[in-house]
């Protein structure tokens, strides 16, 4: 019986050795250098953070309060968001590489036929996929009717992981 719990609790100890040492794997889209990832894998020990839906942040000090041009436009709007995101990511002790997914959701701009997607991924790409931070989110974008402040083109959810 002894050899037996021997066996099993070096058994658990060699387990917990590996899935604490296992690390987030990304897996980007075969043959595409579009800057998402196809999925993630996050280990059962890494910490998931769920940050709210954030929201632009005014740009224009002199524009009329709740104006569009407050805001600015989509990727103006979609930078700014991103941003605040980093702001408070790092009040976690968490960066931008640290995010695995992202929702976003995109208001069409007054006068135009649809959501502003290019608008967004100029944002986007400031923030993602760049030399100096290289990981890529799994991420979802939806146009939406509107969101709470009728000026915001823009709202982003991320889920980071602290492995």
């Amino acid at each position: 019986m002894r050899h037996h719990l021997t066996a099993l609790a070096s058994t658990v100890l060699i387990l917990g050795t590996t899935a604490a040492s296992a690390e987030v794997t990304r897996h980007p889209i075969p043959d595409s250098d579009f800057p998402i990832l196809q999925a993630v894998e996050i280990p059962a020990d890494a910490t998931l953070v769920y940050l709210s839906g954030t929201v632009p942040q005014v740009i224009d000090e002199a524009a009329e309060d709740g104006s569009a041009e407050q805001y600015g436009d989509t990727a103006a709007q979609t930078e700014s968001t991103l941003a605040s995101i980093e702001e408070k990511l790092a009040g976690l002790d968490l960066t931008m590489g640290d995010v695995v997914k992202m929702q976003t959701y995109l208001v069409r701009p007054e006068g135009a036929d649809g959501m502003d997607f290019q608008g967004f991924m100029e944002g986007y790409t400031k923030f993602f996929g760049t030399e100096d931070q290289p990981n890529l989110p799994t991420r979802s974008v939806f146009e939406v009717a509107g969101l709470a402040n009728p000026a915001w083109l823009v709202e982003i959810e991320v889920v980071a992981v602290r492995p």
